[in-house]
């Protein structure tokens, strides 16, 4: 299964997301306080906190620590979307053809 990229993936390698993420959860465990927790990794790593926010996000999706589409159900969910769109264009070609051909048959021989 091909996985679609977002922007900020290009600009930062998994490694360091993972890590990022990583270190914002060990500071809330440790310090057991979430308010600026965000705000000072990002600035330790020279990441925009929004994206640092939306990484920690996702991992406690992901993770079953939130409610929300998995990142895994996220992917299937848009695979079935694309298989459904491919689905009904072929549908509609065959529908066409069958249209096509009934005409030919109904139409009088010479």
């Amino acid at each position: 299964m091909a996985e679609k990229k977002n922007p900020s993936s290009k600009r930062y390698p998994p490694e360091m997301r993972e890590r990022a993420v990583r270190m914002v959860q060990h500071s809330i465990e440790e310090s057991g306080e979430r308010w600026g927790v965000v705000s000072r990794v990002a600035r330790q790593l020279g990441i925009g906190e929004q994206t640092l926010r939306n990484w920690v996000e996702r991992a406690d999706i992901d993770a079953g620590k939130r409610p929300g589409a998995t990142t895994e159900d996220k992917a299937r969910i848009a695979e079935l979307e694309k298989e459904v769109r491919e689905l009904r264009r072929a549908n509609a070609i065959l529908k066409s053809a069958s249209a096509f051909f009934a005409a030919e048959l109904d139409r009088p021989k010479p």
